[in-house]
């Protein structure tokens, strides 16, 4: 599927969260947040290299982008995963189990990835910036971890 365009509704979604103010059993429908700007970033795997770095940056600038936005990560992993992941790394923002692919599949990001010359199917690592209005305000395309914090910054000014 493809991404959706730059200013047009953000596709909507309801899934099972966890993390902030969410307990396990928890589902949040983006829809229900319309009045906030919303960054929805999405990512591989808990736990590995590349989005622990991503998270743990986050993190560390906790307080800049929550005065700013409501921040979701969101990834194909299941509650009980973003729980431990959570937890592991004291993360103070919520992320959302999407294990059948839906969300990834309506925002364009579950596509065709090469690691050592295999063809699998994965999340593409990008960023959606939703504004008050529902719509797509910015996307962040391929972002690397190392980068993405100063990119989200810079998006949410």
């Amino acid at each position: 599927m493809s991404k959706p365009a730059l200013h047009s509704p953000a596709p909507d979604f309801t899934a099972p969260v966890i993390g902030g103010a969410y307990t396990a059993g928890d589902t949040l429908t983006l829809s229900q947040l319309r009045g906030q700007k919303v960054v929805l970033y999405f990512y591989p795997k808990d736990d590995t290299p590349g989005c622990t770095r991503q998270a743990c940056a986050l993190r560390d600038a906790w307080p800049q982008i929550s005065s700013k936005a409501r921040l979701f990560g969101i990834s194909p992993d299941p509650i009980k995963r973003h729980a431990r992941f959570i937890e592991k790394h004291a993360l103070p923002f919520p992320l959302i189990a999407d294990e059948d692919h839906a969300i990834v599949n309506a925002y364009g990001v579950w596509v065709e990835k090469t690691l050592y010359g295999k063809k699998y199917l994965g999340t593409e690592r990008s960023t959606f910036v939703i504004g008050e209005d529902g719509k797509i305000a910015a996307i962040l395309e391929k972002v690397k971890p190392d980068e993405h914090l100063e990119r989200v910054l810079g998006v949410l000014g």
